[in-house]
């Protein structure tokens, strides 16, 4: 991977881990760090020996928000623009081949919230707040928090939080499905690995279809998404991964999907 002024890389095994490293402002996103991640997703995702991706932060928060004294002079056009700059990056996240866990250790406000909702996955520690508070700065979420909040949470939700401006806690979050797992923040990221272990052990093939499937479902209709499942479904039938995995499962043996 190359060199990033903003971004810390670190793979461990068949797992990638992200750090987003700007601690002296709580990690907050300008261009230059949304620029940065859009080098490296393209760099990452030519990386085919590794199965699962987490994004965290450097410090106490995860990602604090976009940043504020950067945005404060934009014009219309460049509002719209780093508005954009940020879909663009975060669609990169969210559509990547391999999963993506949110390993919400702190703040994640704003843009950090958007950051975390397009990942698949989100774990937060017990010192994580989430919100979308731009409201209280003028101005509405601009990476996606009007869309994907509803889309996780319900609409009603979304409009409650976004309205208001609230920050909330990870039991909060938890409750109302932002997060699925809330955890101690001394064993955090040693749990948040395991579970990205797990996923990492599964069939590659499998649970890459399997993520397709649920984006491409989630925004259409539920017959379109069951064609679409058929046709991965058949896909996976003829992949030498389900023969592995069929014949170890008989023979009662952990599946190498290395085999060809």
């Amino acid at each position: 991977m190359g060199d990033f002024k903003n971004l810390v890389y670190e793979k461990k095994g068949l797992v990638g881990v992200l750090k987003i490293n700007r601690p002296e402002v709580l990690n907050a996103l300008n261009s230059e760090v949304l620029v940065e991640m859009s080098a490296f997703l393209d760099e990452f995702e030519q990386d085919k020996t590794v199965r699962v991706l987490v994004i965290t932060g450097e410090g106490k928060a995860f990602v604090a928000g976009a940043d504020i004294k950067a945005m404060h002079s934009m014009t219309q056009l460049e509002g719209r623009e780093f508005s954009m700059l940020g879909h663009s990056v975060f669609s990169k996240i969210e559509n990547l081949s391999i999963p993506v866990i949110a390993a919400v250790n702190g703040f994640a406000l704003g843009g950090g919230c958007e950051l975390a909702m397009a990942c698949d996955i989100r774990w937060a520690s017990e010192k994580a707040k989430m919100g979308q508070p731009e409201v209280g700065l003028g101005i509405t979420p601009g990476f996606g928090g009007t869309q994907r909040l509803a889309r996780i949470c319900g609409p009603a939700i979304a409009k409650e939080l976004i309205f208001t401006g609230a920050v909330i806690d990870a039991n909060r979050a938890r409750e109302i499905g932002l997060v699925t797992n809330v955890l101690p923040l001394d064993t955090f990221m040693d749990e948040v690995m395991k579970l990205a272990e797990q996923i990492a052990s599964q069939g590659p093939v499998a649970v890459t279809l399997s993520k397709a499937a649920i984006n491409k479902g989630f925004d259409s209709t539920f017959a379109t998404g069951a064609m679409y499942e058929s046709e991965v479904f058949g896909l996976c039938m003829s992949h030498p991964q389900a023969k592995e995995g069929f014949s170890a499962f008989i023979e009662k043996r952990k599946a190498d999907w290395n085999k060809e």
